[in-house]
């Protein structure tokens, strides 16, 4: 038998992306629902992925044994 393989965390791996420099993008909150009362400025400048902080990169680059 083959050796063991890790498994992909897959809710991670669809709330997450790497970069080709290696980084880690999440999508930013407050974009999902009442967005009515948010301003034009507020929605436009959340729609922009955002790196992970580097505390929790460490612990998100388990989650994504081959990303």
């Amino acid at each position: 038998m083959g050796k063991n393989k890790m498994k992909t965390r897959k809710a991670a791996s669809k709330r997450l992306k790497v970069t080709g420099s290696g980084k880690l993008m999440h999508r930013q909150t407050g974009q999902g629902h009442l967005l009515s009362k948010k301003s034009r400025h507020r929605k436009r400048r959340l729609s922009h992925d955002e790196e992970v902080s580097a505390g929790d990169a460490k612990h998100v680059a388990d989650l994504l044994p081959y990303e």
